[in-house]
C-alpha cells in the first residue's frame, strides 16, 4: 500500500471538513446577521412612526380653522374650528349650516398614527368621524386630505370628502366679544340684513339677544325680538349664530362671520357668501360697544 497516498487522502479529508464547518459557521453568522438586521430595521421602522406620530402631535397643537375647500377659499357658513389640546384630546366647534348639529367646544377624541389624525365625537347620538391625512404642516399652515362621516342612530350614513387647507388661529374673541355692539352692514349685500342700525348683546351663557331701533314721538327706543331659538358661538376668530324666523317664530336660521378684528371699542365682522348659482360675494359689518 502507498502510505503516502493515504496520507495525503487524510488530509485532503481533514481539510475539506475543517472548509465545511467553517462554512457553516459563515452561513449562521450570516443567518443571524440577518436575523439581527430585520430586527433592527422592523425596530428603526417603528422608531421612525413613533417619531412622525410624536412630530405631528407636538405640531398640531393649538386652534385650528378650515381656510380652504377644494383648493379655493371656504365659504364662511362650511368653516369650523378644532383646538387639538392634546394627542388625545380635542374641542370642536362644528356646526352644520344645513342641519340640526351644533357644537359648541365639545370635546373629542384624538388618535394620530403616522400623518393621519382621527376626531370622534358624538352630535344628538349621531356618531361622527373627521379622519385627517396631513400632507404638511408648518406653525400657521396644514394642508389634508379628509373624510368626513355622519352615522345617525337610525343607521343613516353620509360622507363627505375635501382637500383642505387649514390655518392656525392665534386670537380668541370669546371673552371680547361679551356686551353690547350698535352698528349696521358696510357692503353692498348681506343675506339677513335690511340695511338698518341694531343692536346685538352677547352674553356669556353663549345666548344673544337682537334689538331693532324704532323711531317714535321723536324719540329712538331699542325693541327685542322674543326668538325661542337665539345662540351664538364665539371660537378663535369665528362666530356661529342661530335663530328662529321672525316671520313664523319657529325655522331655525343660521349664519357665520369671522371676527376680523375687536379694538378700541369697535369690532368689524366679514363673511364670505355663496349665492345658489355658486357665485361668491363678501359680506360685512362694522359696529361699535355700547357703554
Amino acid at each position: 500500500m502507498n502510505y503516502n497516498f493515504v496520507l495525503r487522502f487524510q488530509i485532503i479529508v481533514q481539510l475539506k471538513l475543517i472548509i465545511m464547518n467553517r462554512f457553516k459557521h459563515l452561513m449562521l453568522a450570516a443567518t443571524l446577521f440577518c436575523v439581527v438586521a430585520v430586527i433592527m430595521s422592523s425596530c428603526s421602522k417603528d422608531d421612525d412612526k413613533k417619531d412622525e406620530d410624536n412630530k405631528l402631535a407636538e405640531k398640531i397643537i393649538g386652534k385650528w380653522m378650515v381656510a380652504d375647500l377644494d383648493g379655493q377659499p371656504a365659504p364662511t357658513n362650511l368653516k369650523a374650528v378644532v383646538t387639538f389640546i392634546s394627542p388625545t384630546k380635542a374641542l370642536g366647534s362644528i356646526s352644520d349650516v344645513y342641519g340640526s348639529s351644533w357644537n359648541n367646544q365639545s370635546e373629542t377624541d384624538v388618535r394620530i398614527e403616522g400623518n393621519t389624525v382621527t376626531v370622534e365625537y358624538e352630535d344628538g347620538g349621531a356618531k361622527q368621524t373627521l379622519i385627517m391625512d396631513v400632507k404638511s404642516i408648518t406653525d400657521t399652515d396644514m394642508q389634508l386630505s379628509s373624510r368626513w362621516t355622519k352615522k345617525d342612530p337610525d343607521g343613516t350614513e353620509t360622507e363627505e370628502c375635501y382637500t383642505e387647507r387649514w390655518i392656525r388661529v392665534n386670537t380668541d374673541y370669546r371673552q371680547a366679544i361679551i356686551g353690547t355692539w350698535e352698528g349696521h352692514i358696510t357692503s353692498e349685500q348681506s343675506k339677513y340684513d335690511d340695511g338698518e342700525d341694531h343692536r346685538w348683546e352677547y352674553r356669556a351663557d353663549g345666548t344673544y339677544v337682537y334689538y331693532d331701533k324704532v323711531e317714535q314721538d321723536g324719540e329712538t327706543t331699542w325693541v327685542t325680538h322674543d326668538n325661542s331659538v337665539s345662540n351664538y358661538i364665539a371660537d378663535g376668530t369665528l362666530l356661529c349664530t342661530r335663530w328662529t324666523d321672525r316671520n313664523d317664530g319657529k325655522t331655525e336660521l343660521r349664519e357665520w362671520w369671522e371676527i376680523e378684528s375687536i379694538k378700541d371699542g369697535v369690532m368689524k365682522w366679514t363673511a364670505l357668501r355663496m349665492n345658489d348659482d355658486g357665485t361668491t360675494y363678501t359680506a360685512t359689518f362694522q359696529m361699535s360697544k355700547v357703554k
